[in-house]
């Protein structure tokens, strides 16, 4: 049966949340549904949606943006109310922590069941006084909630958890149709914004002790500029280290999926995260991985250490270096944890994600209709 589904979320810029908003609504689309994508603005990179979504700007006009700050806040969900209301979807989905309690107050009074997305650790994200007071005003008006990881469900109240599901997020096709590499360069891989969260300089310091062990090997790190000021520290690193030759920042790419399996190794270095999807592209490739256990849980949700990838406490560059050194030196067993990564391919694929989705909307809107 089709469905009519409202995601809500800020934009589809290049970022975690974006690319899970446009993969799940590509892949309902494809499937038949009627799917909107109703977001505050439009960026200049973002990810692409096929034709058939329907992009619709619930931002503010030129006219409203001129408004008082009040104003502003009221016309956003005015905006968005009246969208809910002439759309009248069967589901609205709101993604990220604005978003979500954005569509949760435009939602009030309509019959339109609401589900939230949770998308980062909660911990220093949904505990400020605004949190404190928005939580329990509006989630309970939240017909059911998604989160990527039981860390990130077991930070809310006993009334979110009940109605609530844990689904992981889905792979690029492209990192599942890419094509084997047949010779490995001697490198450590990495991917992801230059930011301060996922402490790209401990990953550099980390490798600089690995290279002082194997100087035959590089280390290049896949990633757009968040302009934080982490880019800046990294090149002051490198060059303060005299690493030039081997360490590189490659900047951003769209062709990771070729570039990655490159490297013999993949190295995770983040100090919180959601559900990182770098780390799941990376394991969908086939790549051992050296991962950071970072709040809320997300590698481990990911990794059995020892199995699938190595996990290493937080910020530990003693630990990270040793568990490279590791699968640089045994082969056999980095290609055995490269073999048993890629199996998450079975679980994180566009059908299968969209398949539990498509199932915990049904019971949302079931219940909703019974009521």
């Amino acid at each position: 049966m089709s469905r009519k589904i409202l995601f809500h979320h800020n934009c589809l810029e290049q970022g975690g949340a974006e690319r899970v908003v446009s993969n799940l609504a590509n892949e309902f689309c494809r499937n038949g549904d009627d799917v909107i994508v109703a977001t505050e603005w439009q960026g200049e990179d973002e990810f692409a949606l096929e034709p058939g979504v329907r992009r619709i700007h619930v931002g503010l006009s030129a006219e409203q943006e001129n408004k008082s700050r009040p104003a502003k806040i009221y016309y956003r969900l005015a905006n968005l109310k009246k969208l809910l209301k002439e759309e009248n979807p069967d589901v609205a989905i709101g993604f990220t922590r604005k978003p979500l309690y954005r569509l949760l107050m435009a939602a009030k009074g309509l019959k339109t069941p609401v589900i939230i997305a949770v998308r980062t650790d909660p911990k220093g994200h949904y505990d400020t006084l605004t949190d404190r007071i928005g939580i329990p005003l509006l989630m309970p008006r939240a017909d059911g909630a998604v989160f990527q990881t039981s860390g990130q469900r077991d930070f809310f109240p006993t009334y979110i958890r009940e109605r609530s599901t844990i689904i992981l997020n889905p792979v690029s096709d492209k990192y599942l149709d890419a094509k084997e590499v047949e010779v490995k360069h001697k490198t450590i891989v990495h991917s992801g914004r230059l930011v301060d969260f996922k402490n790209q300089p401990m990953l550099i310091r980390t490798f600089l002790k690995v290279h002082e062990k194997h100087p035959d090997y590089s280390l290049l790190i896949y990633g757009p500029d968040s302009f934080d000021g982490t880019k800046e520290i990294l090149e002051d690193i490198i060059k303060t280290n005299k690493a030039e030759d081997f360490v590189k920042l490659m900047g951003g790419s769209d062709d990771l999926e070729n570039e990655l399996p490159k490297g013999e190794i993949y190295a995770f270095s983040s100090d919180w995260e959601g559900l990182p999807n770098a780390l799941i592209e990376a394991m969908s490739l086939g790549l051992p991985v050296v991962a950071t256990d970072c709040p809320c849980g997300g590698p481990a949700t990911l990794i059995e250490d020892g199995v699938n990838g190595l996990l290493v406490p937080v910020g530990d560059e003693t630990k990270m270096a040793e568990a490279i050194c590791r699968l640089i030196e045994d082969k056999e067993f980095a290609s055995e944890l490269g073999r048993k990564a890629k199996e998450i391919t079975q679980i994180v694929n566009g059908p299968a994600i969209t398949k539990q989705w498509r199932e915990y909307i049904e019971r949302i809107i079931e219940k909703n209709v019974q009521l």
